[in-house]
């Protein structure tokens, strides 16, 4: 009995050792701590049944250990999991090394509505800021998914019917995607160098909307890489949810004060909490700047008394987001800031995001290179504004961070081949201490050059100060057009050893008009043709600048760049619309063949174009009258987009891609006029019936005729 006694005491000693919080500033290498969490608050009835779903998260700590929390929180049935599996990120929706998960030792799991579950740990090393995979199987008839909908991630998923793909590591099964994150609501590491977890508990803004989608480019994602250089590192926890709000909730979104708990204070090793909240309560929500700030009160001292940090969050600038700014609003909005940064002890410190991307000239509107276009949401840019903006020593979870932060402008510079811009590098001081010997260098694509105004060194740099480079810098005459990635690096010496840090923008090359050449030539029913060619090192582009009114419909007004008599009897013709810009809604750009792409009427065709907003659309005209005859398509527009028009005779079958590897079908016509070999080529058009003298900007490339 005393050896039972003994062995008892051991274990609950050991509990709650595990469950305890480490020491501040220690890391915790027994207790679990989030690594990757997401807010669940919605569900839906997909309507499958035998499917899998492959789900890459991106982790912010490290650690030796894994495991998963689920929820069905938002449901009111059971729902079954046949299998799940976690593994580090191959490529896609494949996975370097599936390992089977357990729940309570047990393979399957049944979670009870409005349950959750945590797995069974798993070995294995998962190293700070990379991508793990969680694969789902859901035997029978998955009746619903709780979800947190706005993942920015791409999540992939078996059809219907498609069985246990858990285990696999390649990702050939997965052939359908969507964007939400089903029933995975959390991500815990141990083992790794980590003192304990910062919570993001936010709206839209903090779940990253507007920023590049699968780029991991929210705010709570550029602090993650932020605290990832330090010693110890940090986790980072993404618990934002587009449109909440801190005191009233919604059916499928509860308000910050209901979803505290669940989100914040639950969370495994939590130490601080960002509260970024409070636009929607203002701008819409019909709060008070004094309602607002007794909620941010209720939030700070809950918190606290379950021994978090918390760190208070302006309130972005929102001036022209539709019609909800008003005078009042704006002045209930400067006293919730005025509180956020001087409440006297209610929070434990603050990151002014207001300061970071307001406009100098009018403070009640974003700065523009900060704005994605709506005027409350940031762009990438503002997202590392937002980022920069925290101070990594007023969490309390980290230490030894790095202090100098370099950034890149302008924010997605457009730049034309051979042609010269500048561009500026500042290297800012956000430590305690001066940090010496800074230095930067551009990362530049193949071909290109840069040269700095002055030099790129700089002795030292104060606490605070800030110090910019201009530089010169020259795409290749043949650099491809569409994204580049330009970047710079930063070195400096601080405490005695050298450190980094680094930015990147997206530049983007836009193509000037320029000559056609043989074999290729081209033809015009359209206003405002051009053209351009460009034979650079990843293989011929093409753009077409065209006005027009329709594409093969009631009137043929278009413009293309084509192949005379290269159509094969049978055989494909593809491309892959890099993008569109100008024009009508309706505006097309795509692939056609025809008996005669300069007479249409003259042999019929067939055309299969992405609209600028209304998705695919496969045209034909089969009895060679110059009219359109079929029609199919729709859904929703997305470029890059790979079009293909397979022929068999007199047979014409479109396919689309989202990536050129998975392929829809968007339907199937005879052309019965449709005669020998015929030309083949690009078509644009601006479709501006309704919008006269709009033009079009289309850019093409891998255009491919095969037989």
């Amino acid at each position: 009995m005393p050896g039972r006694r003994f062995a008892a005491l051991v274990a609950a000693v050991t509990a709650l050792l595990m469950a305890a919080p480490a020491e501040a500033g220690q890391p915790a290498r027994t207790a679990w701590t989030g690594t990757w969490a997401t807010a669940q608050h919605a569900s839906y009835d997909p309507g499958t049944s035998e499917v899998t779903v492959r789900i890459p998260v991106r982790v912010s700590a490290g650690g030796s250990s894994v495991r998963i929390r689920l929820t069905n929180g938002f449901t009111d049935q059971p729902v079954r999991i046949g299998h799940a599996t976690v593994g580090l990120r191959d490529s896609g929706s494949a996975v370097a090394h599936p390992y089977d998960l357990r729940f309570g030792g047990k393979r399957e799991l049944t979670m009870a509505a409005a349950g959750h579950a945590a797995s069974d740990p798993v070995r294995l090393a998962v190293p700070t800021r990379t991508d793990l995979v969680v694969s789902l199987y859901f035997p029978g008839r998955l009746t619903h998914i709780s979800q947190h909908w706005m993942g920015l991630q791409t999540v992939y998923w078996t059809q219907d019917g498609g069985g246990d793909h858990a285990r696999d590591a390649d990702g050939s099964a997965f052939t359908t995607t969507d964007s939400t994150f089903p029933f995975l609501t959390g991500v815990d590491v141990r083992g790794g160098d980590t003192a304990g977890a910062v919570v993001a508990l936010g709206d839209s803004i903090t779940d990253g909307a507007s920023s590049t989608a699968d780029a991991n480019r929210r705010w709570p994602d550029y602090l993650a890489a932020r605290l990832s250089a330090c010693s110890p590192t940090g986790g980072v926890l993404n618990e934002g949810i587009s449109g909440n709000r801190i005191l009233t909730g919604t059916d499928g979104n509860p308000s910050a004060l209901d979803r505290l708990e669940r989100d914040v204070l639950s969370q495994p090793n939590a130490r601080t909490v960002i509260l970024a909240e409070g636009v929607n309560d203002l701008s819409w929500g019909g709060a008070t700047g004094d309602q607002v700030i007794g909620g941010m009160r209720q939030i700070a001292r809950r918190a606290h008394a379950r021994g978090l940090r918390v760190i208070g969050a302006t309130v972005v600038p929102y001036r022209g987001w539709g019609d909800w700014w008003t005078e009042d609003k704006e002045a209930d909005r400067q006293r919730v800031n005025a509180f956020v940064r001087d409440s006297g002890g209610v929070f434990d410190g603050y990151a002014d995001f207001d300061k970071a991307v307001r406009d100098p000239d009018d403070p009640t509107r974003y700065a523009a290179a900060f704005d994605s276009g709506d005027h409350l949401h940031p762009n990438d840019t503002g997202m590392k504004a937002f980022a920069d903006a925290i101070g990594p020593a007023a969490l309390g979870v980290v230490r030894d961070c790095p202090a100098a932060r370099v950034r890149l402008t302008p924010y997605r510079p457009s730049l034309q081949g051979g042609r010269a811009t500048q561009m500026t590098t500042t290297v800012t001081n956000t430590g305690p201490t001066t940090v010496t010997h800074v230095g930067s260098r551009l990362k530049l694509p193949h071909g290109w050059s840069a040269e700095p105004a002055g030099s790129t060194r700089i002795r030292a740099l104060a606490p605070g100060d800030s110090a910019a480079v201009t530089w010169t810098l020259s795409p290749a005459a043949d650099a491809a057009w569409g994204a580049q990635p330009i970047g710079v690096d930063a070195s400096y010496h601080q405490g005695g050893r050298t450190r980094h840090d680094s930015d990147s923008v997206g530049a983007t090359v836009v193509p000037v008009p320029s000559e056609v050449r043989a074999p290729y030539l081209t033809t015009a029913t359209a206003d405002d043709a051009q053209y351009a060619q460009n034979s650079g090192r990843e293989g011929d582009q093409f753009a077409i600048w065209a006005g027009g009114r329709d594409l093969s419909g009631w009137k043929d007004e278009k413009a293309a760049v084509y192949l005379p008599g290269a159509a094969p009897r049978s055989g494909s013709v593809s491309t892959r619309v890099v993008g569109q810009t100008g024009g009508g809604p309706s505006a097309k750009a795509g692939i056609a063949v025809a008996g005669d792409l300069v007479a249409p009427e003259k042999g019929g065709y067939a055309v299969l174009t992405m609209s600028a907003q209304y998705g695919v659309e496969f045209m034909t005209d089969s009895d060679g009258d110059g009219r359109l005859d079929t029609w199919a398509g729709g859904g929703t527009s997305y470029h890059p987009a790979w079009l293909k028009l397979v022929r068999d005779g007199t047979t014409y079958t479109a396919y689309a891609s989202a990536d050129g590897a998975r392929w829809q079908q968007i339907g199937t016509a005879t052309v019965a006029s449709a005669r020998g070999s015929g030309d083949a080529g690009l078509v644009a058009s601006a479709v501006n019936l309704d919008y006269p003298g709009r033009t079009t900007t289309a850019v093409f490339d891998s255009f491919a005729i095969t037989e």
